[in-house]
């Protein structure tokens, strides 16, 4: 019977080319990796279960909820927030939240801070991820920043009314208190995982030294912050049912007008008080009044076109605002593709939300 021998020079010209491709690995490992990539993505599309009405129906119940998301929260909600936390990102408090909240703060206070400051934001699990960054790289510690993180969407004012008066009132306290509690929790584990990170990065911090803040007047600074928040809280105020009071009702009557007013009010700080060029707002407010009069049934053009004068404005600004502008553009590159993504993967598994 004939036998299968290898010889030894095949042998030896087999293990020359594998040695050789693990050079290739070690010495440009960034293409090896675009390679692999490459490769996977190619079989994936390659093996796509295309016209598998399972598959289609997937497909585009991911694209509906992409859609429903982009239309409903993207600009109304989030683009605002990213604003916000590029804002916490360069005109908070160094010393406030290095004292509060920072890896060498006292644990009690920066847990039990962190744990209850979501109460005066009404936001949504997406809008608090760039806020969550911005006092994150401002110095916050992991466990009390993911604190904030997860307890912010639980306890916002809104979501503890609303709660109460739709399923009582002992589940309202439940919820304050549930959420609260676990965010210790999830902190203090979160905290616990990452402890050498953790470390490490308040031993980094150690050479820093609180001191008196040279900065804008605190009431400056919490009246921007303030307007901030009150154009995102009344532009996505929820329509009134029949059992709210009449004070929701009125809120919701005028939204519109109480985001133009904040805004307004926003452009004045800037222009009076923090000495910003008042041409590229004062064009923003103009172009924003001539569409809430021409198009009143869409007053999100109105309000894409505010976000897009404060940006225009900001880039103009030669110092603070161009850094609040990168720090807003750097927390909208690193969050908005794992939000849309995510929200797209969500549609796939779970589908899309019905009127």
């Amino acid at each position: 019977m004939a036998t299968l021998s290898t010889s030894p020079a095949s042998t030896n010209a087999f293990a020359d080319a594998l040695n050789r491709l693990r050079a290739m690995a070690r010495d440009y490992p960034a293409e090896f990796k675009w390679l692999g990539g490459i490769v996977a993505v190619f079989l994936l599309v390659f093996f796509m279960p295309v016209g598998a009405a399972r598959f289609d129906n997937a497909i585009l119940e991911g694209l509906a909820l992409l859609h429903w998301y982009a239309r409903e929260h993207v600009m109304l909600c989030l683009v605002p927030a990213f604003f916000i936390a590029g804002a916490i990102a360069v005109f908070i408090s160094q010393n406030a939240v290095m004292k509060y909240l920072g890896p060498a703060a006292h644990k009690v206070a920066a847990y039990g801070v962190a744990s209850v400051s979501g109460s005066i934001l009404a936001v949504c699990s997406c809008t608090v991820l760039p806020l969550f960054g911005g006092i994150y790289r401002r110095g916050a510690g992991l466990g009390p920043a993911i604190a904030f993180l997860y307890s912010g969407p639980a306890i916002n004012v809104l979501a503890i009314v609303l709660t109460a008066k739709i399923l009582g009132v002992e589940l309202g306290v439940a919820r304050a208190v549930g959420a609260v509690s676990f965010a210790l929790v999830i902190g203090l584990i979160m905290h616990w995982i990452y402890r050498c990170e953790e470390q490490t990065r308040a031993a980094n911090q150690q050479g820093f030294v609180l001191g008196t803040d040279q900065g804008r007047p605190l009431g400056d600074t919490a009246t921007f912050f303030a307007l901030q928040v009150a154009v995102l809280v009344f532009a996505n105020w929820a329509p009134a049912s029949a059992e709210d009071s009449a004070v929701w009702h009125a809120i919701f009557a005028w939204k519109w007008p109480l985001t133009a007013l904040a805004g307004l009010s926003l452009a004045g700080l800037l222009v009076w008080r923090w000495r910003w060029r008042w041409p590229p707002l004062a064009a923003t407010v103009v172009v924003v009044a001539v569409l809430s009069i021409l198009i009143p049934r869409h007053p999100e053009l109105a309000f894409s076109a505010g976000l897009i004068g404060l940006t225009l404005a900001a880039a103009t600004q030669v110092g603070d605002g161009e850094e609040w502008l990168g720090q807003t553009w750097s927390f909208a590159k690193l969050i908005l593709p794992l939000l849309l993504g995510g929200r797209a993967a969500g549609g796939i598994s779970a589908g899309a939300p019905r009127p």
